[in-house]
């Protein structure tokens, strides 16, 4: 039996950030229904990331919508509205993320939903938060990592602002929605009440920063100053950074420049025995040490380094990843049915409980697949 089983999910959200939730909250086991508009559904069926389509829409879809049910309403339309609030009425989480002011026209705002359920454990998704001159700011990922000041933490000096390449907002502020959904879902065990749970994506990716803004705050306000080369942190000093060898690439983390010097055979190494001269000099450290490490290859430097005990790795592209012995052991692929007999792979939960891995073979739903099962049994029932 997985955790939240016998929990049903009422999933009113798009996009990313919140049915990344709700997809979590299917692996752990609860029913997910995912209440989609007519015709075009969540926007994410037509959404690509590339020209890949599965089954007709967009792999994003079919990534982040596995395990889910579908339920085809008009949340204008009375009697679809009507339909949706008495499954709100029987369900033990409500998920939305439409932006502020919105939810509260459609009806389906907190102090509504807690009048027919005060149990309900109410979760929403913002860009910016409710308040603010930002409130009603798109939430879309590029858009929040470039105001939050995460695009200068990547690359080198002297280039510009450097994006992550996911969509690594959305995804922080579903697993955020997630924590506060199982607490707000623990309290309610202990006192019956309900609760509202609300994270915006502004506050979920500012705190993924709290290490580097942590030392910003304490370091006077001096400006952050990416490496000249070698990047992988703009805080860290010397050796952390990625470096290309003969025929490929190499990471290294933290570690002592001198010992590094004698392991690699780099003499000019050895005379950087001062901790502080790793983080004042990084950059002529780390140019000394990537010309070194360019005269051999990945599989020789390896040899030398991970015996010794230093941190450091060969760096993969997915090709490469996929043929591991490391990787396949996680057995991180699963593959997954829909409901007209089409298959496809994609990644599995990453958590174990009690030793076994939450894995479903259910795929995403066709638009409005469950409509019907759903009407008969939880509504006109």
């Amino acid at each position: 039996m997985k955790p939240l089983e016998d929990i049903l999910v009422i999933d009113l959200s798009q996009f990313l950030s919140a049915p990344s939730a709700t997809l979590r909250l299917a692996d752990l086991g609860a029913r997910v229904i995912k209440v989609e508009r007519p015709e075009t559904g969540d926007i994410t069926r037509q959404l690509y990331v590339s020209n890949v389509i599965l089954n007709g829409e967009s792999s994003v879809f079919r990534a982040i919508n596995r395990n889910k049910e579908s339920f085809q309403a008009d949340l204008k339309n009375d009697i679809d509205k009507q339909r949706v609030l008495k499954l709100i009425k029987k369900a033990d989480v409500l998920v939305h993320n439409f932006r502020p002011g919105v939810i509260e026209r459609l009806g389906f705002d907190y102090d509504t939903i807690k009048k027919i359920n005060p149990s309900i454990v109410y979760g929403d998704v913002s860009g910016y938060g409710s308040e603010g001159p930002w409130a009603k700011k798109p939430g879309q990922d590029l858009l929040v990592q470039s105001l939050s000041g995460l695009t200068w933490l990547n690359g080198i000096e002297g280039t510009g602002p450097t994006p992550v390449g996911l969509a690594v907002v959305d995804i922080l502020t579903g697993a955020h929605l997630v924590q506060g959904i199982l607490a707000g879902l623990l309290k309610r065990s202990k006192t019956g009440e309900g609760s509202k749970v609300s994270v915006s994506m502004m506050e979920s990716i500012v705190d993924f920063q709290f290490e580097s803004i942590t030392t910003f705050y304490h370091d006077g306000g001096a400006p952050t100053v990416r490496p000249k080369n070698n990047s992988a942190h703009a805080y860290l000093g010397a050796p952390y950074g990625v470096y290309q060898t003969q025929n490929g690439y190499i990471s290294l983390a933290m570690g002592s420049i001198p010992v590094l010097g004698e392991l690699l055979g780099c003499e000019a190494l050895t005379e950087y025995k001062e901790i502080e001269s790793w983080f004042t000099k990084r950059d002529e450290i780390k140019s000394i040490l990537a010309d070194h490490l360019a005269t051999d290859t990945t599989e020789k430097w390896l040899s030398i380094l991970e015996p010794a005990d230093i941190w450091c790795a060969s760096i993969m592209d997915w090709d490469t990843l996929f043929a591991q012995d490391g990787f396949k052991v996680l057995d991180m692929i699963q593959k997954v049915t829909m409901g007209d007999g089409f298959e496809y792979e994609t990644t599995r939960c990453p958590i174990k409980i009690d030793g076994e891995y939450l894995t479903s073979t259910l795929g995403s739903p066709a638009l409005g697949e469950h409509t019907a099962s759903i009407v008969k049994e939880l509504i006109e029932n």
